[in-house]
C-alpha cells in the first residue's frame, strides 16, 4: 500500500495513514507541517498512537474517513444500510490506492487520492475520492456499488474530517425567510451536534458551514476548521466528540426511508464534502473564495448591474410601465433588466399559473418581444424569472397531469404559497420543462434566468407510488440546469429559493450567483451578506438597492446606506426608479459608477472582516491581491455604548508598505451626533500597514444605520 501520504497546499497539511488494508485514516488536517520524510511521517503517526484504557478494545483502530463499527467506532457510522436486515455493518478492505499531483492535475486541484475498497462479505465496493485544492481546501466523496445479486438499501453515507481537542467551540448558521444566515455559537461538548435538513432544498435555516475552532475565535484570530456539504436537497452535517477525545466534523446527504435502493450493479455517489482550515474565519473563507474563482466556468466577466422588477411592479405588468422602468434603469447605468414573476399564462397573483410556461397574451399580446427590444435598445441584457420545479393546482399543467405532482401515495402535501412540487422523477415532466425553458431562452435570446424555488418539499413522494423522491428530484434539477447550460453556453442562472434557501456548492456548480435573501433592508442585509460570504465570494452574492422604505421590514434608510451595503456584492436595484427623484437617481448613478470602477478589486481581492470589540460597529472590506489597494466599509448598525466611536483597525494590508488612508466617495459623508469634523477625515493619513492593522485610525462617529467608505492606497 502507500504507507503515509502528506498532501500540502497553501499553508495546509493533510496527513493520511494508508498502512494496512483498512480505509485511510486522516492523522492531521490543519496547519502546514512543512517537509516531512516517510520516516518522519511514520514517527508522527506513531506519536499519535494512544494507550489501551480500561474497558476498551484490545486493539484500537483510529477513525477512518468513513467510520466503521467493525473497526471499533461506536459513534455515528459512516455507512448505514442493509440487505433485508443483513450486511448492516461493513469492514472494507483496500484493494488499491492511486495518487496524482500537480502538474498532472488541472487547477483548481493540487492533489487527488482515489481509494478502491471492497467488503466481499457484504458484497459492496467503495470508491473514495479525496482532493486537496490549490487554495488548501480538502474535499471528499464516495461511490458505493452493490456487487451482490439482491437489493442493498442505503440509509446514509457520512464522510468525516478530524479536528483537534483544541477546537472547543462551534459555530454554524440558522435563519428563516427574510432573515437568513444568523450565526449561533456554543461549546463543543461530548456528544453530537447534528444539523439535519429535511426541507428538500438547502434551507433558509441551513448550517452553510459547520465550524469548530479555538475558544473565542474570530475573523482574524484563532484556528478554525469548517465543513460544507455541497448538496441542494436533504443533507446533514455534524460535529461529534466522544469520551476518548476523538473529535470530528462529518457530512452527507440525508436519505429518506427507502429512497436509495441499489439493484445489482447499481451505484450511489455522495455529494462532495468540503473542509476548510484557517487561522480565523477570514482565512477559512478565502480558501472557499479562491477555489470558486479558480474554476474554469466561474463568472469572470464584469458582473452586470442588474435591475429586477419584483418590488417595483410585483404582478402588475404592462408594457408602458416596464419600458418607463427600463428607461430609468438605463439612466443610472443598469446593464441587465430582469422581468420577475407575472409574465406567464394566468399569473395575476400567486394563486395560479405556475407550470404554464407560456407568455400570457392577455398581458403581452405581442409576446415579450416589444419589451425585450426596448431593453436591448438601451444597451441592457434581458433576464426572466422562472420557478420550474413548482406547479399551482390552478394551472392547465396540473389539470392535465395531476400525476406529476409530488405526493406520498393517496394524499397531496399541504399547500405552501398555493403551490405544489412538480415531480421531475417523471421523464415526461422533465422533458416538458426542458422544452419550455429551452424554447423561451431561444426565442427571446434570454441572457439570465432567475431560477426560483419557493417552498419546502413536504412529503415529497414520487407519484403514484409514493416512494420518497427528494434525491431523484435534486439530481433531476441538476441535470436540467446542466442540459440548459449546454444548449445555451452564455446563459447565466441565479439560484433563488425564497431568497437564500438554496445556497450550496452543489447548485453553484451550475449557477452564477445566489439571491441572498428576499429581504433587501440594508440593516438586515449587513448580517445576511456577511455570513453568506463565509462560503461565497462577493461576486456570487446578489445584493440590491431597495426602495427608501424596505418592503419586508418597514424601515427607512438613506440611499447611501442602501447602496453602500449593496456595493460589496453583485450590485443591483430592486426599486421602482420611476418614483425616485432626479436627485436620488443622480446619487444612485454615482454609486453604480463606483461599483463599476471597483469591480476588479471587489471581485478578485481578499475579503476581510475586523474583529471590532463594539458589536454596534462592523468593519469589513476587500484588499487587492497584491495589497496595493483596499476599500473598507465602516458600518454603524446601532448606537454604541461608547461615544466617540474610537479607533478601528484596517486588516489585510502589507505590514511593511505605507498607505494613504482617506474617505472614498460616494461613501464619504460622515453624518453623526458630533459638533466637529474628524481631524484626519479631510486630508487623509499616511501610515504603514502594520500600524493600520495593529493600531488603526479614529473612526467617525455616525448615526445608527449609516456607513462610510475608506480607501487605503499604497504609496
Amino acid at each position: 500500500m502507500h504507507g503515509h501520504l502528506h498532501l500540502r497546499a497553501s499553508g495546509t497539511s493533510l496527513v493520511l495513514d494508508c498502512t494496512g488494508t483498512r480505509l485511510p485514516r486522516i492523522v492531521h488536517w490543519g496547519a502546514d507541517l512543512g517537509e516531512l520524510t516517510q520516516g518522519q511521517l511514520a514517527l508522527l503517526v506513531a506519536a499519535d498512537s494512544t494507550q489501551i484504557m480500561s474497558n476498551t478494545l484490545d486493539v484500537p483502530v483510529p477513525l477512518s474517513v468513513l467510520p466503521e463499527q467493525s473497526a471499533g467506532w461506536l459513534g455515528t457510522p459512516g455507512l448505514t444500510g442493509h440487505r433485508d436486515g443483513t450486511a448492516f455493518s461493513t469492514a472494507f478492505a483496500v484493494r488499491a490506492i492511486e495518487t496524482v499531483e500537480t502538474p498532472e492535475l488541472q487547477a483548481p486541484v493540487r492533489h487527488r487520492v482515489t481509494v478502491d475498497a471492497e467488503d466481499a462479505a457484504a458484497r459492496l465496493a467503495l470508491a473514495l475520492e479525496l482532493e486537496v485544492t490549490a487554495t488548501g481546501l480538502v474535499r471528499q466523496r464516495a461511490t458505493l456499488t452493490n456487487q451482490g445479486a439482491d437489493t442493498y438499501t442505503l440509509d446514509g453515507l457520512l464522510l468525516t474530517l478530524p479536528v483537534p481537542e483544541s477546537a472547543a467551540e462551534l459555530l454554524d448558521l440558522t435563519g428563516r425567510h427574510l432573515r437568513e444566515r444568523s450565526p449561533q455559537r456554543h461549546a463543543f461538548t461530548r456528544g453530537t451536534h447534528l444539523r439535519e435538513n429535511r426541507r428538500g432544498r438547502t434551507g433558509t435555516d441551513g448550517a452553510l458551514v459547520q465550524v469548530a475552532g479555538e475558544p473565542g475565535f474570530g475573523f482574524r484570530t484563532g484556528e478554525v476548521w469548517g465543513l460544507h456539504v455541497a448538496w441542494s436537497g436533504n443533507q446533514r452535517s455534524l460535529a461529534e466528540r466522544n469520551p476518548a477525545g476523538v473529535s470530528l466534523l462529518g457530512g452527507g446527504e440525508t436519505l429518506l426511508s427507502g429512497e436509495v435502493r441499489l439493484a445489482p450493479g447499481e451505484s450511489y455517489t455522495s455529494p462532495w464534502i468540503y473542509g476548510s482550515y484557517g487561522r480565523g474565519l477570514d482565512e477559512l473563507s478565502a480558501r472557499f473564495h479562491g477555489y470558486l474563482r479558480s474554476r474554469p466556468r466561474h463568472p469572470n466577466r464584469p458582473r452586470p448591474v442588474t435591475l429586477n422588477t419584483w418590488e417595483a411592479v410585483y404582478f402588475t405588468q404592462d408594457l408602458d410601465r416596464l419600458t418607463a422602468l427600463a428607461d430609468a434603469a438605463a439612466e443610472v447605468g443598469t446593464e441587465r433588466f430582469v422581468l420577475d414573476d407575472g409574465w406567464f399564462l394566468g399569473r395575476r397573483d400567486d394563486h395560479a399559473g405556475l407550470g404554464d410556461w407560456y407568455v400570457d397574451r392577455t398581458v403581452w399580446p405581442d409576446g415579450l418581444h416589444p419589451l425585450v427590444r426596448h431593453v436591448r435598445s438601451l444597451g441592457m441584457e434581458f433576464g426572466l424569472w422562472f420557478e420550474p420545479e413548482m406547479v399551482n393546482p390552478d394551472s392547465d399543467l396540473a389539470r392535465r397531469h395531476p400525476e406529476w405532482i409530488m405526493a406520498a401515495g393517496d394524499r397531496l402535501p399541504p399547500l405552501s404559497r398555493h403551490q405544489q412540487v412538480l415531480d421531475l422523477g417523471h421523464p415526461e415532466a422533465y422533458a416538458y420543462l426542458l422544452e419550455r425553458l429551452d424554447a423561451l431562452v431561444a426565442e427571446y435570446r434570454i441572457d439570465y434566468l432567475k431560477w426560483d424555488h419557493n417552498r419546502d418539499l413536504v412529503e415529497a413522494g414520487h407519484s403514484p407510488s409514493g416512494v420518497a423522491g427528494v434525491h431523484a428530484q435534486t439530481s433531476a434539477v441538476y441535470r436540467l440546469m446542466d442540459e440548459l447550460r449546454a444548449r445555451h453556453p452564455q446563459l447565466e442562472i441565479e439560484s433563488c429559493s425564497s431568497g437564500g434557501g438554496r445556497v450550496d456548492l452543489g447548485v453553484l456548480e451550475r449557477t452564477d450567483r445566489v439571491w441572498a435573501s428576499d429581504c433587501i433592508d440594508a440593516l438586515e442585509r449587513q448580517q445576511i451578506q456577511r455570513w453568506t460570504g463565509l462560503l461565497l465570494p462577493p461576486e456570487m452574492i446578489g445584493a440590491h438597492v431597495g426602495s427608501p422604505v424596505a418592503h419586508t421590514t418597514g424601515r427607512t434608510h438613506i440611499l447611501d446606506f442602501r447602496a453602500g451595503t449593496a456595493l460589496f456584492g453583485h450590485f443591483g436595484i430592486e426599486w421602482d426608479l420611476t418614483t425616485a427623484t432626479a436627485e436620488e437617481r443622480a446619487q444612485l448613478a454615482r454609486w453604480v459608477a463606483a461599483y463599476k470602477e471597483l469591480q476588479p478589486l471587489l471581485f478578485a481581492g481578499t475579503v476581510v472582516r475586523a474583529d471590532h470589540p463594539d458589536p454596534a460597529l462592523w468593519v469589513h472590506g476587500v484588499v487587492a491581491e497584491d495589497r496595493s489597494r483596499a476599500v473598507y466599509a465602516l458600518v454603524q448598525l446601532a448606537t454604541s455604548v461608547q461615544s466617540p466611536t474610537g479607533r478601528v483597525r484596517l486588516p489585510g494590508l502589507d505590514d511593511d508598505a505605507v498607505y494613504r488612508v482617506a474617505p472614498l466617495a460616494p461613501g464619504a459623508t460622515a453624518e453623526g451626533p458630533t459638533s466637529s469634523v474628524l481631524p484626519w477625515w479631510a486630508d487623509g493619513v499616511e501610515l504603514p500597514g502594520r500600524a493600520l492593522a495593529g493600531f488603526g485610525v479614529q473612526a467617525p462617529t455616525l448615526y445608527p444605520e449609516r456607513l462610510v467608505l475608506v480607501e487605503a492606497r499604497r504609496i
